[in-house]
């Protein structure tokens, strides 16, 4: 099964910490049951380099199992992000040799 990165982009204004933000990505993440492989980190210091996209910036990351593309957005879809004017950029891992 293919494993997805989802990075988060929150709205450059918002303040991350707050009880029912952090309670509702905990209720998120458990929604997802075995298809979390990496709950990953939240971001508090950032900087970019390129075009990241207007009025966000990176908030954190996590890896997610999913049997295809579609199903990871579908997953990505509940994210708690989306309510507060963020999104949810979401990758196929590419599997190297080593």
């Amino acid at each position: 099964m293919p494993t997805y990165v989802f990075t988060y982009r929150s709205p450059t204004d918002s303040t991350p910490g707050d009880a029912d933000q952090t309670e509702a990505w905990q209720e998120w993440f458990k929604s997802m049951g075995d298809s979390v492989e990496n709950i990953g980190n939240p971001v508090f210091e950032r900087t970019a380099v390129g075009t990241t996209g207007s009025g966000t910036e990176l908030g954190g990351f996590s890896f997610i199992k999913a049997n295809d593309l579609d199903a990871a957005t579908a997953l990505a879809g509940g994210c708690p992000m989306l309510r507060s004017g963020g999104g949810v950029e979401i990758g196929t891992l590419a599997e190297l040799p080593s």
